[in-house]
């Protein structure tokens, strides 16, 4: 009932200008791709959200449209950014091998590719196939990335997979499966889209200490309004060992947990979640949080802390003080999707250790926010609330865009890359402290 189709001009809020060297915080940090520029700075609060339903729930998605003439993405001024790779189909989690190689899950292809740039001249030079799926059964939907063990050496490929984890064998340098993959874990809770329909990306990553493989499901539906049991099996977050035994819930409530990161220094466990739509422009945040195991985060009965959904009037009272309000809020539908450490020394020291995340672009708000990579500031290894956007200038109107990050990673030279099934592309921002200026394609 409060959910309404817009035109692609529908503004709930006017159009501004961006902000740059100070903070935004309150109404002003909630803003739209019209405040987006690199170096805006935002920080939201629990305080900050508004009752459900101020605004109507809307069906705005975008029309993606092709790179415009002469329109390269926006980076802060020392950064250059240029076009990595192109020719990709539904270019999702981006990994660096310890080699240096970029694997990329081409997720609608059920395909992982991986792409070599051996003369470090900022282009690839190789790009293979280094598995296609033959079937839909075998590697469904392929997403997250991982090598095993940790360090130079890893002996083992891993795929998440919607349905499943997967793993090749893999030995330093390797552009081709040397084998078919073996299952890991079999039949991931909720079964994924191809049966149970629903979030289908699955992340994975393992523990500093080798011992840990955790897996993260989203949730079949949007906020469980048919309180379905099949649900209790999913919005978490999983761990396993590495051989995929001892399964066993880490953190539940998380609506969909995209993407997945272990701090490199603490050990700590992050994540990038899509929260709940329907309860206006600007609920519910979208977040980036440190993982707590055993951390209960709320969906589907509640929200950032003890908010309560109204579509769940009066459920689990029990449950209201345990919600653990996550690290990071950024703006409500951006669908932020995979995170990474910047673990390089390329970049000046203040994002050195920062967490970089892709904001994919909203559909369920008047005015469009998203598409984008933002920076979660960081202070002695810990997110101050504070995020900034890194990369902007994908959206060309409020009803069209070109590009939509999804999965990022930092390369071994000490680039930053992500991908971008908007343009199906791979983009590499590097730090020349010439005033930012675009690479030339």
């Amino acid at each position: 009932a409060n959910r309404q189709a817009v035109n692609t001009s529908a503004s709930s809020t006017p159009a501004a200008v961006p902000v740059v060297g100070k903070t935004l915080t309150g109404e002003g940090a909630k803003g739209d791709w019209s405040t987006d520029a690199p170096g805006v700075r935002r920080k939201l609060t629990p305080a900050d959200l508004p009752p459900p339903y101020s605004t109507d729930s809307v069906d705005n998605g975008p029309s993606v449209v092709s790179q415009p003439e002469g329109v390269m993405p926006k980076v802060p001024a020392g950064f250059t950014i240029q076009k990595w790779a192109g020719d990709l189909r539904n270019p999702r989690v981006l990994v660096t091998a310890p080699n240096g190689d970029i694997f990329v899950a081409e997720s609608r292809a059920n395909r992982v590719s991986v792409l070599r740039d051996a003369d470090g001249d900022g282009t690839p030079e190789t790009k293979e196939e280094f598995y296609t799926s033959p079937d839909k059964e075998q590697m469904p939907l392929p997403f997250g990335i991982g090598f095993y063990p940790l360090g130079n050496n890893p002996k083992w490929i891993y795929v998440a997979c919607t349905d499943k984890v997967i793993r090749f064998p893999y030995k330093s340098g390797d552009l081709k499966a040397s084998a078919p993959p073996k299952v890991v874990v079999d039949t991931i809770p909720g079964f994924g889209q191809l049966r149970g329909g629903g979030h289908w990306t699955r992340d994975i990553a393992f523990s500093n200490d080798g011992k840990t493989m955790f897996v993260s499901v989203g949730s079949r539906s949007n906020v469980d309004e048919k309180n379905e049991e099949s649900e209790r099996l999913r919005a978490l977050i999983y761990a396993f060992t590495p051989e995929g035994k001892n399964g066993r819930v880490y953190a539940s409530g998380i609506r969909n947990p995209v993407g997945l990161a272990v701090q490199p220094k603490t050990g700590t466990l992050w994540t990038s979640v899509n929260e709940r739509d329907g309860l206006g422009d600007h609920l519910v945040p979208d977040y980036i949080t440190s993982v707590k195991e055993g951390g209960f985060y709320g969906w589907p009965w509640y929200y950032i802390g003890g908010n309560q959904d109204p579509r769940h009037e009066g459920a689990k009272p029990e449950l209201k003080d345990k919600v653990i309000v996550p690290d990071v809020l950024v703006q409500s539908h951006m669908a932020s999707l995979d995170l990474a450490f910047y673990t390089g020394t390329k970049f000046p020291k203040e994002y050195q250790g920062s967490i970089f995340a892709c904001e994919h672009g909203s559909w369920n708000r008047a005015r469009r926010t998203g598409y984008k990579v933002i920076r979660a500031v960081m202070k002695n290894g810990k997110a101050t609330g504070e995020y900034e956007d890194f990369v902007t200038g994908f959206v060309v109107s409020d009803g069209a865009v070109w590009g939509r990050p999804v999965g990022v990673t930092t390369g071994r030279d000490g680039s930053l890359l992500f991908s971008d099934d908007g343009s199906n592309s791979i983009w590499r921002v590097t730090y020349t402290g010439d005033k930012g200026k675009t690479a030339k394609l």
